[in-house]
């Protein structure tokens, strides 16, 4: 996602400098025009706007630390756009201590896909002063096309982490129903077809319902990041006291996926997980 959303920029004629841990995958978005840095502070000092995304609070804390870090690079007037699904309160640190060097920060996380990002109908939601939300829009509209400001500081995420709860809790539904028509006899294909029709179909399931049928080659949400977005849902849960029924089923099978081995999947195998609990051998196996 985070190199989608560099050649999104890059083909709206933004500037683009970057980092990666692995500076051979970055290979072709230098050839776009990215001028790959050695560091992450080096892309904070040369860049009036600083993204990143990455897979969880370890790895936000690895990119913004430490003398080679963001928080090393920043200065004042400056913003930092963060889109990492991490917790809210780890985001309200963070955002903290960019203010402490005279940047801001607002916490950006997306809805969406591979496929919508590179069809530019990807959807953020930012929390941070409305202020820099303003300066940031038209940057931001060059990413996704809808672009919302939910709130102050770590309520995006809050957001993100709701709408994420449902995408698993929604497969999770999707893949009972299918169960019930396959198992009475009813070919896989067809009870696909048939539901992905209907009044179910949102667009989450339009896009990733066929996955049951076969996993895409990379998995473009795993197991282990879906359960990652579960347990933060289940902690705010808790501090909010919201009671959470589906969301605490749902995530067991994501703990069954990964004892079955499919941490690495997307997490549409939890059919599979499902079927394999109801004596049904699946296409997967």
């Amino acid at each position: 996602m985070g190199g989608g959303i560099a050649r999104r920029l890059l083909g709206a004629g933004y500037t683009v400098h970057g980092y990666n841990r692995t500076r051979g995958r970055a290979a072709a978005l230098e050839e776009a025009g990215l001028v790959l840095e050695a560091t992450p502070r080096e892309v904070a000092e040369r860049a009036e706007i600083v993204f990143s995304m990455v897979t969880n609070v370890a790895a936000l804390a690895a990119v913004t630390e430490g003398p080679d870090g963001i928080l090393a690079g920043l200065g004042r007037g400056k913003l930092y756009v963060e889109m990492s699904t991490v917790t809210p309160e780890a985001s309200r640190a963070l955002a903290e201590r960019v203010a402490d060097v005279g940047a801001r920060m607002v916490d950006a996380p997306v809805s969406g896909s591979i496929s919508t990002l590179e069809a530019g109908r990807l959807t953020i939601m930012v929390g941070g002063d409305e202020d820099a939300f303003e300066r940031l829009r038209p940057v931001l509209l060059a990413v996704g096309s809808t672009v919302r400001r939910i709130g102050g500081n770590g309520q995006a995420l809050v957001m993100k982490i709701g709408i994420n709860l449902s995408l698993h809790v929604q497969m999770v539904a999707f893949c009972e129903g299918l169960l019930l028509a396959e198992k009475e006899g009813i070919e896989r294909e067809v009870a696909v077809d048939a539901m992905l029709s209907s009044v179910i179909a949102s667009p989450m399931l339009k896009y990733r319902g066929p996955f049951v049928l076969q996993q895409p080659e990379q998995a473009w949400f795993d197991v282990n990041m879906m359960q990652k977005d579960m347990a933060y849902a289940l902690e705010l849960g808790r501090r909010l006291d919201v009671p959470m029924p589906t969301t605490a089923v749902s995530n067991e099978l994501l703990t069954a996926a990964r004892g079955m081995g499919f941490e690495h999947r997307d997490f549409a195998v939890v059919y599979e997980v499902l079927a394999r609990m109801a004596g049904l051998g699946g296409k997967e196996a």
